[in-house]
C-alpha cells in the first residue's frame, strides 16, 4: 500500500476493532491493534500527516455493516479502509442459535465491499475471522468458521483487496506460546494478541511502502 497526503484510515468492524472506544469521541481508537497502527503509521510517516478513524462496534454481524455502511463508511470516504467482521456471524450460530449461512455471508459482504468501491476508496484490507483454540468448544466451530473464511479470501482477490490472513497468523502464534496468551476466550486478543493483529495489518503494506523496514529498525 502507498500512502498518501493526508489519507484517512478508516477501521471497521466488531469489538475486536472496537477495543473500548469511546463512542460520544469521534476520534477515539480504541486501545486495541487500530490505535497500534495508527501509532506505527503515524511515527513512521510524520511528513504524511495519516488521519485515521474506528468505527468498530461490538456484538456486529456482516448484517450489522449492511445497515449502517452509508454513515459509517460511504460518507466518511476514507481513503484506505480496514475491515475484520465475521466471528459473530459463527459465535451466535452457537450461543443464540441464530447462525448466518455461507451464502448469506458472501451477500452481506460482498455488498459493503461493492459499495466501498463504487464510492472510490483506493485501498480496502480484509482481515480474517480467526479462532485461537483454548477448547475444544472453540475448535468445534471452526466448522462454521473456515467456509466463512474461504469467503474472505474469494472476496480479496476478487476486489483486489489487501488480506491479512489472521487465522494462519494466531496458529502459527499458538506455537510459540499457549492460546491463552494470544486471546484467552479464544476471540478476543490480549495486549499481545493485538499487537500480533497490527503487525500483520503493517506488513501486508510491506510490498510497496517502507513502513514495516522503518519501525523494525
Amino acid at each position: 500500500m502507498q500512502l498518501q497526503t493526508n489519507d484517512l484510515i478508516l477501521f471497521q468492524g466488531d469489538s475486536i476493532t472496537d477495543a473500548g472506544r469511546d463512542k460520544e469521541d469521534g476520534s477515539h481508537l480504541g486501545s486495541g491493534y487500530a490505535r497500534i497502527v495508527a501509532s506505527m503509521l503515524g511515527a513512521t510517516h510524520p511528513e504524511l500527516r495519516p488521519r485515521f478513524l474506528n468505527r468498530g462496534v461490538s456484538g456486529n454481524r456482516t448484517k450489522d455493516l449492511v445497515a449502517r455502511w452509508q454513515d459509517d463508511c460511504l460518507t466518511i470516504k476514507p481513503d484506505v479502509l480496514s475491515i475484520m467482521i465475521g466471528i459473530n456471524n459463527v459465535w451466535r450460530r452457537y450461543d443464540q442459535n441464530d447462525p448466518t449461512d455461507v451464502s448469506t455471508f458472501a451477500a452481506e459482504y460482498r455488498s459493503i465491499l461493492v459499495g466501498a468501491r463504487e464510492t472510490g476508496i483506493r485501498e480496502i484490507m480484509l482481515l480474517e475471522p480467526f479462532i485461537v483454540p483454548v477448547s475444544q468448544e472453540w475448535e468445534a466451530r471452526r466448522e462454521d468458521l473456515e467456509p466463512k473464511i474461504q469467503v474472505v479470501r474469494r472476496l480479496a482477490r476478487e476486489f483486489e483487496a489487501r488480506l491479512v490472513a489472521l487465522d494462519g497468523i494466531f496458529a502459527a502464534a499458538c506455537t510459540q506460546a499457549p492460546p491463552e496468551y494470544w486471546a484467552p476466550d479464544g476471540v478476543h486478543p490480549t495486549a499481545a494478541g493485538h499487537g500480533l493483529i497490527a503487525d500483520a495489518w503493517l506488513d501486508a503494506t510491506e510490498s510497496s511502502s517502507s513502513a514495516p523496514e522503518q519501525r523494525r529498525q
